[in-house]
């Protein structure tokens, strides 16, 4: 934990903004090195570094997650309201051919503790359409889920059959042109729920961390949206804003994936 906070600290010293913890489980942090689930406690002292504006958490696992990370996340206004939770699929079914270690009554019931808990948080997640197994009617729970719970970031990939993994032992025998079917229904639902999401942000101000200029405009993102995957801010060149530097952004459009605004 000490290297982490010191590694933090000095990239904050050259300059930088946000921090991202990413993890293949990101809620399992400390079991090696202290016996215990630990993130709790790495969010706050990192939250303490001076002048470390944004933490951003990726890739928690659902089963077993640690609740107490949210209480950090209310207390501390340097951590993002986002989380990024692979879920990967919500049929019971699949989840246990995956083994996941959780079903979708509990997965329900986790986001909506969440979403309780910490009012106005951004959940990102990312699902796998094709899996070995999934059958036609594990790809429409899915397709309700995914409709039904409205996540804020969504993204899909087909499955693909790889040696040494647990499921390359299981029958792949669901089409490539099926499982990139599906996979496009599910966008096509994102897509949707993300502009009516991003139409809703017209009109209101956040705080954006500009990421680059380009010819026309400046790029940024709001606390909930992690780069390269996400949401982006194009931003009027009204004024001049530097890189690497925060401002507040009126949004005055919206498409599917993209805000504009300009510079309060």
């Amino acid at each position: 934990m000490e290297e982490l906070v010191l590694e933090a600290s000095n990239l904050v010293k050259k300059g930088s903004k946000e921090i991202i913890l990413i993890a293949q489980d990101l809620t399992d942090y400390g079991i090696d090195l202290y016996n215990k689930r630990n993130l709790s406690d790495l969010l706050k002292k990192l939250s303490d570094v001076d002048g470390l504006k944004w933490i951003r958490l990726q890739y928690a696992f659902p089963s077993q997650f640690p609740m107490d990370i949210l209480d950090v996340m209310n207390e501390r206004e340097n951590i993002c309201k986002y989380l990024d939770m692979p879920l990967q699929h919500i049929s019971s079914n699949v989840l246990k051919l995956m083994r996941r270690g959780i079903t979708r009554e509990r997965t329900i019931d986790l986001i909506e503790s969440i979403r309780k808990k910490v009012p106005g948080i951004a959940l990102r997640t990312t699902l796998i359409a094709g899996h070995p197994g999934e059958t036609e009617q594990d790809f429409e729970h899915l397709q309700n889920f995914v409709a039904t719970t409205k996540f804020d970031r969504l993204g899909i990939f087909t499955y693909s059959h790889e040696e040494n993994t647990f499921a390359h032992t299981m029958d792949d025998s669901i089409s490539p042109e099926v499982k990139q079917d599906r996979a496009n229904k599910i966008m096509d639902i994102q897509e949707q729920i993300s502009l009516e999401h991003n139409l809703a942000k017209i009109g209101k101000t956040f705080k954006v961390l500009v990421d680059r200029e380009e010819t026309s405009h400046y790029v940024g993102r709001t606390e909930f949206d992690s780069p390269e995957v996400d949401n982006e801010v194009l931003i009027e060149k009204t004024i001049f804003v530097k890189t690497g530097e925060f401002c507040t952004v009126k949004i005055s459009d919206a498409t599917e994936f993209d805000l504009f605004g300009e510079v309060m």
